[in-house]
C-alpha cells in the first residue's frame, strides 16, 4: 500500500472544510425540516455526501472519502457542537459506505456508475436506519412512501453535484500534483 502524502491529506482537509460548511448549514435546515416537515427531512442527508464524493472523485485514493467526511463532520460540529456525534458519525458512515464498491474492486476501477451505486446503497442503508429509528408504526404508509425515496434520491443528487465539482476542480488543475493511483 502506498503512503499517503501530505498533499493528499491537505486536499482532504480543504475539501472537508468546504463540506463542513455545507454540513453545518444543512444541520440547521434538517432541524427545521424535522420540526415542520419531517417527511422532507431526507432531502438534507445528501449534503453529507458532498465532501466524500468530491474527495474520492478528485483524488482517486483509498480512504479519502472517509477522511474528508470525518473532517467535514468536525467542521460542521463547530456550528452546532451539540450535534458533534451526529456530524462526525454521519461523515464516517457515509465515507465508508461510498468507498465500499471501490474497495470491492481494490480501487482499480473508477467508473462513474460506481459512485451512483454507492449513493443508492448508502441512501437505502440510511433510510432503513431512519425507518427503524423513528418507528414505522408512528407514520402512515403514504408518509413513508414520500419520505423514504427522498433518503435515496438526495444522496444521488448530491453525488452528481460532487462529481461535477470534482471534474471542475480537476479541469482547473487543483489535484494535478496529487496524481492518481494506477
Amino acid at each position: 500500500m502506498r503512503r499517503t502524502t501530505t498533499r493528499v491529506l491537505l486536499s482532504c482537509a480543504a475539501i472537508g472544510v468546504g463540506g463542513g460548511l455545507v454540513a453545518g448549514a444543512s444541520g440547521y435546515l434538517a432541524a427545521a425540516f424535522a420540526a415542520f416537515g419531517p417527511l422532507f427531512y431526507g432531502i438534507t442527508v445528501g449534503a453529507h455526501f458532498l465532501p466524500s464524493i468530491v474527495a474520492l472523485a478528485l483524488l482517486k485514493r483509498p480512504g479519502t472519502a472517509v477522511l474528508a467526511g470525518v473532517i467535514a463532520g468536525l467542521v460542521g460540529a463547530v456550528f452546532a457542537p451539540w450535534w458533534i456525534g451526529r456530524f462526525v458519525g454521519t461523515g464516517l458512515l457515509v465515507g465508508a459506505l461510498i468507498e465500499l464498491p471501490f474497495l470491492v474492486t481494490r480501487y482499480r476501477r473508477w467508473s462513474p456508475w460506481m459512485f451512483y451505486v454507492s449513493a443508492v446503497f448508502s441512501g437505502i442503508v440510511l433510510a432503513i436506519g431512519v425507518f427503524i429509528g423513528l418507528g414505522a408504526e408512528h407514520y402512515t404508509v403514504w408518509a413513508w412512501a414520500i419520505a423514504l425515496p427522498l433518503w435515496v434520491l438526495s444522496p444521488v443528487a448530491f453525488t452528481w453535484i460532487g462529481r461535477l465539482i470534482a471534474a471542475r476542480l480537476a479541469r482547473a488543475g487543483v489535484a494535478q500534483s496529487v496524481g492518481e493511483t494506477p
